[in-house]
């Protein structure tokens, strides 16, 4: 059984053999959020509170399994927000306490790139994983099951992060991912040439809060000469400049690595436009390309699950002692 809360999805499932999902419930809070314009750690706290127990029978019941059948109990533990992670936390040490079941801290992006096993029962180690989402843009080399090397991270802005401050700023309003993407699809992607960053320092690494300052910077232009902005053609602009870079820069690692498998994972790798760039550029190349269905892409305990019975297989066990880590890097224990 899995638990996932870091940061506004109340989440559990029961996964058997990593692979196989036999449920998995998940609470959104979007619709409360969106009033704000984006997540409130306090009140997301308190809506996990409010539904973790909730999620944690319902994916039981789901599943067709009683408690006592599951092997282990694997729960998010960082990074992401402190107050929403420690109830899961808490949530499932209370449930390995009582049951005696063995506990399994996970990392929040080994769940993301778990996520690829559970559709594609032939991926294995080693490939490259492109991890985007809101609070994370990093390229990983998968070595082998909970054996990762980080060879390139975002320097400033997430690529999620970027999306949601340009929906913001054209007054699409949040979550900006999904309504930049359909937005986009109506729009010019050549219309506005936004800048495409480099980080001399690691060809691997990435860079969004310049691109977003000039999408700024071009509205405001535009606003001061009393012009009237298309936003499909920003939105579809903006989203062409971000696509062309991560799938560079991935694919780059790829055959610089020398592996001839590629796989993104993370709440940006449900964007249409980025799934069809690396759909076309990965069969070009000969590379074979996976992704995760959209609802393994957004947080989901199901990946958890998967992530954490690869841990317990190679012996990781947490004790009651288990805390959540806001700022975990991918590899610490």
């Amino acid at each position: 059984m899995a638990v996932e809360s870091s940061c506004d999805e109340t989440a559990a499932a029961v996964v058997r053999n990593g692979r196989e999902v036999l449920s998995n419930v998940i609470s959104s809070q979007i619709a409360l959020h969106t009033l704000y314009g984006g997540v409130v750690p306090e009140i997301a706290s308190r809506k996990h509170i409010e539904k973790i127990n909730q999620v944690i029978e319902q994916a039981l019941a789901e599943s067709g399994r009683a408690l006592g059948e599951m092997d282990a109990i694997a729960v998010t533990y960082g990074p992401g927000l402190v107050g929403a992670l420690l109830v899961g936390v808490s949530a499932a040490k209370a449930v390995s306490f009582a049951s005696g079941i063995p506990l399994v801290g996970v990392h929040h992006i080994e769940g993301h790139i778990s996520a690829n096993y559970i559709e594609n029962p032939e991926l294995e180690p080693p490939y490259v994983c492109l991890v985007v989402s809101g609070g994370h843009s990093h390229l990983v080399v998968v070595r082998d099951y909970g054996v990762y090397e980080i060879i390139g991270r975002t320097r400033d802005d997430a690529a999620g992060e970027a999306f949601d401050k340009v929906a913001r700023a054209i007054g699409l309003g949040y979550p900006g991912g999904p309504k930049i993407d359909r937005l986009a699809r109506e729009g010019n992607p050549e219309a506005i040439h936004f800048p495409r960053a480099r980080v001399a320092e690691n060809e691997y690494d990435f860079s969004f809060s310049g691109l977003k300052s000039a999408v700024l910077n071009y509205l405001n232009s535009c606003q001061m000469r009393g012009e009237e902005i298309c936003r499909a053609d920003v939105a579809a602009s903006f989203q062409s400049a971000v696509i062309e870079v991560l799938v560079e820069h991935s694919l780059h690692a790829v055959r610089a690595c020398g592996f001839d498998t590629f796989a993104i994972a993370g709440g940006v790798a449900s964007n249409s436009g980025l799934r069809k760039a690396f759909e076309e550029e990965c069969a070009r190349r000969g590379i074979r390309f996976y992704h995760p269905s959209p609802v393994y892409c957004t947080d989901n305990a199901a990946m958890i699950g998967v992530a954490g019975y690869y841990e317990y297989l190679r012996g990781v066990r947490s004790g009651l002692d288990l805390n959540a880590v806001p700022n975990l890097k991918l590899g610490e224990r």
